[in-house]
Formats: structure tokens, C-alpha cells, sequence
């Protein structure tokens, strides 16, 4: 079994157990297309695993999202369902739609009116990408989420500017945007904090991930 799990940033990729065929697109969906491509050959499954933004205000930072379904611009992708009724019970995350975007969704004007047109919980740049991959190659397809800024929480534009191309951070980016706009400090600091407390929510779902079809954990030998 050769599940491709798609992210955004090495630190999760880093929380997943061995084995998984991982993909980082360092909030680049164009290169996300790209490597999912590229990993194709003999995949079972798909996953979408990251931190997201919240869109639902009863979501509190590291709370575990669960997709329904994906909805984005470019159409609207039903999740598996055993699969996802697996990760569930796994990690107690809500079920709900995940909403796909091609760029960050930094502040609660535009969050509350995405919540609007696409009903979702969170949204995040790569769950759209992959679940339009899946389909197109007719796999089972998943997301597992943990929200990071909260619906109601403005995202800094230094935050968007924090990765490099391979999913590192890019500190040197991040301080050139707070030498232009000083006063996001404060709201950088604290998407940090939130974005530390998703990831630990993400590595205690990470260690015991159901495959797909069933609810067995994944274990490090079983894929290729």
C-alpha cells in the first residue's frame, strides 16, 4: 500500500511515520501539481495533511478537521468515506468541508465569506490539488487538518511570505516583510504560537493514522 501524503511545510511532513510517499509544496499548488505527479507511480490513497485556517469561529487553534468533501473554484471533490470515518475515531477530529484556495485567506472579512459560499470548516492551499489528483486517477482520497489562525484572527502578510519553495522556513523573507510593516510583530507572534499548537495536535493524530478502507494504523513497513 503507497499512500502519498501532500503538505505544505517540512515540520509536518517531519510529524508523519516512515513509509508514507510525502509531498511538500511549500504553499505552491502549481509545484504541488507537479510532485504529486512525479509520486504517482503504484499510489493507493492520497492524503492532505496540514495546519489550516480556521473558517468556522467555534474552531479554536489546534482543533482536528476532518473532510467531508473539498470545495474550491475550480469544483468538488467527496472524500472516502471509510477512510475518513477512520480518522475520526482515530483522532476525534469534526467532520466537515474543507475549502481549497490558491492563496492564503488572511483576514476575517474574507473568511467569514468563504465560509458563506463553501459552508467549510478550514481552508488550506493544497486539499484541493490533491483531491482533484485523486480523482483523476480514481484513488481514495482523505484530509486530516488542524486549524492554526482562527476564523476571526487576520493572518499577517508576513506569514505568507515565511516558506521557501521546499517547505523551510524563510526567516530572511519573513524579516524584510516585518522591516516593511513592523507593526504585524505582534500577530506573527502569536500565529506562531497557534501554528505550534496545531502541529502537536497533528503529531498526536500522526501516530496512529488508519489506512485506507479500514481503521488498522498505518504501520512504518507497509508501504512502499
Amino acid at each position: 500500500m503507497t499512500v502519498i501524503v501532500a503538505t505544505g511545510m517540512r515540520a509536518e511532513a517531519a510529524l508523519l511515520p516512515p513509509g508514507l510517499r510525502v509531498v511538500v509544496s511549500g504553499g505552491d499548488p502549481a509545484r504541488l501539481r507537479s510532485k504529486l505527479d512525479e509520486a504517482a507511480e503504484g499510489a493507493t490513497a492520497v492524503l492532505s495533511f496540514g495546519i489550516a485556517g480556521g473558517l468556522d469561529t467555534a474552531l479554536e487553534p489546534g482543533a482536528l478537521v476532518v473532510a467531508t468533501r473539498v470545495r474550491a473554484p475550480g469544483g468538488a471533490w467527496p472524500a472516502d468515506t471509510v477512510w475518513s470515518s477512520a480518522l475520526v475515531r482515530a483522532s476525534g477530529a469534526r467532520l466537515g468541508v474543507v475549502a481549497g484556495a490558491s492563496a492564503v485567506v488572511s483576514g476575517p472579512d474574507a473568511k467569514r465569506s468563504l465560509r458563506l459560499m463553501t459552508d467549510a470548516l478550514v481552508v488550506d492551499m493544497e486539499s484541493a490539488v490533491a483531491a482533484a489528483f485523486a480523482a483523476s486517477r480514481g484513488l481514495p482520497f482523505a484530509v486530516l487538518r488542524a486549524v492554526a489562525d482562527t476564523a476571526e484572527e487576520v493572518l499577517p502578510r508576513a506569514a505568507a511570505v515565511g516558506l521557501t519553495r521546499t517547505g523551510r522556513p524563510a526567516p530572511g523573507r519573513v524579516a524584510m516583510a516585518l522591516l516593511r510593516r513592523p507593526g504585524e510583530l505582534p500577530a506573527l507572534v502569536q500565529v506562531a504560537k497557534r501554528s505550534r499548537t496545531a502541529l502537536e495536535s497533528l503529531a498526536r493524530a500522526a501516530r496512529d493514522l488508519p489506512r485506507p478502507g479500514g481503521a488498522a494504523p498505518l504501520p512504518a513497513n507497509d508501504m512502499g
